[in-house]
């Protein structure tokens, strides 16, 4: 593993072409700079810290498939970078898995270095850009610059690195560039909150092996998600005899299990009556403005037992695919509406 300078304080622990499952072992060394909008609770909601922790004690197998935006966003990475490059006049090179000279734990993966910053090609200054490709739907929380994730991201970039700005290029919608540079003396109150918030998960909690507390904030399915993974072959018995807790969460459960099913009695009383209302018309209105309409959709189905006369189908069609449901005892459900 080399170690070069790189950056005013980032070394190169790993290089660019090394292989991805390599690459993801490395990155358990520390924090990256993809990790800390999940430090920081913004961005993507599955991923939270208490995700981040059992990731990086290793105890998560690694995510080796990619999702369709990763996907994409990989194979546009280069010509983006390119683009920018050639809008800028300057020249760009890929760089490895980068970690801080005083803090090692810090680490961040720069799509791209440039070693002329087009700001300033009197003193041949250092910079980074970082590439992203987002859909059309997401545009308006780019409109006055990187959003809350990205920019947590650049903030950590230049924190690992010691650069003073990163460049940004977001290509929306397959046709819309923008262009936007992240300097770190704009940002001096959050980069601190950044580093003390990230410190604090590294120190307090995945090397302490303290695992920090789900919160409020934390999105539901991804936490549901994440037991999951942690335990995808259960045994034994947990006994609650004494977690008074525990106990009342199962009565949550139920409660919110009731009021689902209540919701949606209400919601087909409500549309029952709606249709009544209609007879034979196909819609609605009030003042001569639509109110509600009945619209005709369709989607596609399989007749299963069609398909079981074709084995052949059946068996390239046809998976079975385990998975997991609470089981609560009509005892216990009768004991909690008692």
């Amino acid at each position: 593993m080399t170690a070069t300078l790189v950056t005013p304080t980032g070394r190169l622990v790993l290089d660019a072409d090394a292989d991805r499952e390599t690459w993801l072992d490395a990155r358990r060394a520390g924090l990256g700079s993809s990790d800390i909008p999940a430090v920081l609770r913004v961005g993507y909601k599955k991923k939270s810290p208490l995700r981040l922790y059992y990731d990086k004690r290793g105890l998560l197998p690694h995510d080796t498939e990619f999702s369709e935006p990763a996907h994409f966003g990989t194979i546009f990475e280069q010509p983006l970078a390119l683009d920018w490059a050639r809008r800028k006049r300057t020249v760009v090179e890929r760089v490895g898995l980068i970690a801080n000279t005083s803090e090692p734990w810090m680490l961040a993966t720069l799509d791209r270095l440039c070693r002329e910053c087009p700001d300033n090609r009197e003193q041949r200054s250092l910079c980074a850009l970082e590439v992203k490709c987002r859909n059309a739907f997401v545009a308006k929380l780019w409109r006055k610059g990187p959003p809350d994730d990205v920019l947590a991201q650049t903030l950590w970039q230049i924190l690992v690195t010691g650069l003073d700005h990163v460049h940004v290029m977001c290509l929306i919608g397959g046709n819309d560039p923008r262009l936007y540079t992240v300097r770190r003396a704009d940002h001096a109150q959050l980069v601190e909150y950044i580093q003390r918030e990230a410190a604090a998960l590294w120190h307090d909690h995945i090397q302490a092996g303290h695992p920090p507390a789900a919160s409020e904030d934390d999105d539901p399915d991804g936490l549901v998600e994440l037991y999951q993974r942690l335990h995808p072959d259960r045994s034994g018995v947990v006994r609650l005899d004494r977690d008074l807790d525990a106990q009342d969460v199962v009565g949550d459960y139920l409660d919110a299990v009731a009021a689902k099913a209540a919701a949606e009695r209400n919601r087909k009383r409500a549309l029952a009556r709606m249709l009544a209302t209609l007879g034979g018309a196909q819609a609605a209105v009030v003042n001569d403005n639509l109110y509600y309409s009945v619209e005709s959709s369709s989607k596609e189905h399989v007749d299963m037992d069609v398909l079981r006369e074709f084995p052949d189908a059946w068996a390239a069609c046809v998976t079975d695919r385990p998975q997991d449901r609470i089981n609560i005892p009509q005892s216990v459900r009768r004991e909690h509406v008692a």
